[in-house]
């Protein structure tokens, strides 16, 4: 172990940076976890790896001795997982209470009614259980609370299903990303890199968000521009709402399903 670190780049010193974000670095994961599935702009954050990297994070060091965030690695871990759970709760009422109108939009970067039938092509297939699976599907994790909310999925189930997914994706792969630092390499690795480490986790999460936007945006300018139905009306949102009864159906009830026209 070393005494001082030895940042691999120059200007960003890992002691310095974890000085100064302190408890905030962690606030700032937690929220774009919740983000990912408490708001609907959340599928441009690359959450799964952001996860690994926050587990990786909370390995001990010289200089910080609990780790980046300044906290065991099973707080941070439970309060990744307390975040997305909440924010499954809160997209599933935001669905809830706006209803077809949530999908009454104009496509652009931070919306395409294409996620939104990818969404409902997983709830064709795999029912409720999309709530849990969906955690690992980037896109379809934002879309699935609001289209439970919307279709008026029976809410203890969804909330049952929502905190084991939330329990599996958030807490289990934060732990996941800490245990791996006990591979010698990786943890040989994360002493020597953690600059590099941090960089990848601050800059990497705002360059991938950058991209997603500016891709969808790019798709849908070209959509207008080719004269394409770019906004859903109130009856392509009513059409777009999943049928109660597909709530309660299991991975074998999946063939010739379809959302309700």
């Amino acid at each position: 172990m070393h005494a001082v670190p030895t940042a691999l780049i120059p200007w960003l010193d890992p002691a310095s940076i974890i000085d100064w974000a302190g408890p905030w670095a962690l606030a700032v994961v937690c929220f774009i976890v919740f983000a990912e599935t408490g708001l609907l702009v959340g599928f441009l954050l690359p959450g799964d790896t952001l996860l690994v990297i926050s587990g990786l994070l909370s390995h001990p060091q010289d200089y910080a001795p609990n780790g980046v965030f300044g906290l065991s690695v099973w707080w941070v871990a439970l309060l990744i997982g307390l975040a997305a759970f909440v924010g499954g709760e809160v997209g599933y009422y935001i669905g809830h209470k706006g209803g077809p109108s949530v999908f009454e939009k104009k496509e652009s970067g931070l919306f395409s009614v294409k996620n939104v039938e990818r969404t409902n092509a997983f709830f064709a297939r795999f029912g409720g259980l999309t709530i849990i699976l969906a955690r690992f599907v980037p896109i379809v994790r934002t879309f699935a609370p609001v289209a439970a909310g919307v279709g008026h999925m029976n809410k203890w189930k969804y909330t049952l299903y929502n905190f084991i997914g939330a329990v599996i994706w958030g807490f289990g792969l934060t732990m996941f990303g800490y245990l791996i630092g006990f591979i010698p390499p990786v943890a040989d690795f994360v002493e020597n890199y953690i600059d590099l480490i941090l960089l990848v986790a601050v800059g990497g999460t705002a360059v991938v968000t950058l991209w997603h936007y500016l891709r969808e945006r790019s798709k849908a300018k070209k959509a207008a521009a080719a004269g394409e139905d770019v906004v859903t009306d109130h009856d392509e949102a009513e059409a777009l709402v999943l049928d109660p009864e597909v709530f309660d159906r299991g991975p074998e009830h999946h063939e010739g399903d379809a959302p309700k026209a």
